[in-house]
């Protein structure tokens, strides 16, 4: 099928100016139409999509003590520094997004910016990497509910049975309208958020502005040994905030909506995950904290810190939490993991039925239900396996996920610069320029340490992390070799790639 924005399969010219915004119709497309649902998704929708993806409460209750105790007490500081690293993408990011709009976001951005063979090759790293963590995310979540549901209320089910559930509801509301996913979503975040609070609140009720030791603000002690293995937990806690550009598509006024939805989403995790290891800190002690993250109760602290400062109702709500967390962000990740599916079949770089979308909600129906057989596939085997659901079924996969964002990110940032180095488009020059290639480097440099350091995501050594580590390569130079055929054999259909939706008048 060939590849247009309603002109006839021919090439879309590239205006001098932005995008327009679509039509505020919000009526989906016809039965086995290619087109997603258009103008049905605002800002704070979006918001909701990138921020539950990114689990608050998971990475502050789960990650966050792991982080603290690489990084000592500069674990808070690491979250700001960050944020500001990702704030500088999103500068560029933005930029770009007033002239690119894709469901395959860094494939079309990656194209545009640094060549089409690179854009193919990242869409199918794009493709594992989404979902491999949607998969990891299932996993976890049958994990979590496993045991929380047998410690509330007696009822023993084996975790792949939940997983099982979770699959289906996931499909269920990814098959749906759209604008169903992000009020979920958004259930699912405010409870996230308020239960963070209220923990937030019973510390510094308690220990007032004690708790809030400014030493962990020193630069100074950015020094220690672990601070690039917190660095990468750091920015893996903000994993899903780039998919904003995958909605563009489907987002009412989308050159608004999607930068504003974008530094609203970085703003707000940067600030929320500081701020709570910084109280979580203040419990304690910044000393104490760390030395407790160090140890045995490591793993426990923020749930302690709630029952100490809060009470014994909290840790509970926080532990039932965890799992409507766990829920939101695979739905978040599956969402985002059926677009670039339809978006890359739209372009025929896989198989072309997977961009067909549903009639009567607008959605990429034939990638949802691709999508969540995958899932159900790598679960079915971790459960026959006698696989640990966490350790292995969870951890592996979401490793290989989310260093593959990592890397398409370090990408992407170039891509900006790609794009603007010889037009910049009325775009500032730090937009244009300085922010995509200092957030370039820093991402690059943390993409180089997290591989170095895969076990601190995997939780695995040796031989398995190099397995977990071949595939981002492997697929990204499938996409070069099938770039490399589709420019030899068809260069009229080459020409026309990422021309779907791409600067459109």
């Amino acid at each position: 099928m060939p590849v247009s924005s309603g002109s006839g399969g021919a090439p879309v010219a590239r205006p001098s100016a932005p995008v327009s915004p679509a039509p505020h119709t919000g009526t989906p497309p016809a039965e086995g139409g290619t087109a997603l649902s258009s103008a049905a998704i605002g800002v704070f929708d979006l918001v909701f999509f990138v921020v539950a993806a990114a689990a608050p409460l998971t990475a502050v209750a789960g990650v966050a003590p792991a982080a603290m105790a690489m990084g000592g007490i500069a674990t808070p500081l690491g979250y700001v520094l960050s944020g500001g690293l990702l704030a500088l993408f999103a500068a560029g990011f933005t930029a770009m997004s007033l002239y690119v709009r894709n469901a395959g976001a860094f494939y079309a951005y990656v194209a545009r910016g640094l060549g089409k063979a690179t854009g193919i090759g990242t869409a199918y790293v794009a493709v594992l990497s989404y979902n491999l963590v949607e998969i990891g995310l299932v996993a976890c979540f049958g994990f979590f509910a496993s045991g929380g549901v047998a410690d509330l209320t007696g009822f023993a089910a084996p975790w792949w049975v939940w997983s099982a559930i979770c699959i289906v509801a996931v499909a269920v509301l990814g098959w749906l309208r759209v604008t169903l996913s992000a009020k979920v979503l958004g259930l699912a975040l405010v409870l996230e958020v308020v239960v963070l609070l209220i923990l937030e609140g019973g510390v510094l009720g308690h220990r007032g502005t004690a708790a809030l030791d400014p030493a962990v603000l020193n630069p100074g002690s950015l020094g220690g040994a672990g601070v690039a293995g917190m660095f990468v937990l750091a920015i893996g806690a903000f994993t899903g905030f780039e998919a904003t550009a995958i909605y563009a598509e489907e987002a009412r006024e989308p050159r608004r909506t999607v930068p504003r939805a974008t530094f609203i989403a970085v703003g707000f995790l940067a600030v929320f995950y500081a701020f709570a290891v910084w109280v979580v800190m203040g419990a304690f002690g910044p000393q104490d904290a760390v030395r407790i993250a160090r140890g045995g109760d490591g793993p426990d602290m923020v749930f302690s810190a709630a029952g100490r400062f809060v009470g014994s109702w909290l840790p509970d709500i926080m532990h039932v939490l965890i799992i409507t967390s766990a829920f939101a962000a695979t739905l978040a990740f599956h969402n985002a993991a059926a677009r670039y599916m339809y978006a890359l079949g739209r372009e025929g770089l896989l198989p072309r039925r997977l961009g067909r979308v549903t009639g009567g909600h607008g959605s990429p129906g034939t990638a949802v239900v691709v999508q969540s057989v995958l899932a159900a596939v790598f679960i079915a085997a971790g459960a026959l396996g006698g696989a640990d659901p966490y350790a292995v079924v969870f951890l592996w996969p979401n490793g290989t996920g989310v260093l593959g964002i990592m890397a398409m990110q370090a990408l992407a940032a170039l891509a900006v610069f790609g794009f603007f180095r010889r037009d910049r488009r009325g775009v500032s020059s730090f937009r244009a320029r300085w922010a995509p290639l200092l957030s370039c480097l820093g991402l690059s440099v943390l993409t180089v340490l997290a591989a170095l350091r895969f076990d601190l995501l995997t939780g695995a050594s040796g031989t398995v992390n190099v397995a977990l580590l071949v595939p981002l390569p492997v697929v990204f130079c499938a996409g070069l070799l099938v770039a490399r055929r589709i420019r030899r054999t068809d260069p009229e259909r080459y020409a026309r790639l990422t021309t779907v939706d791409v600067e459109r008048d």
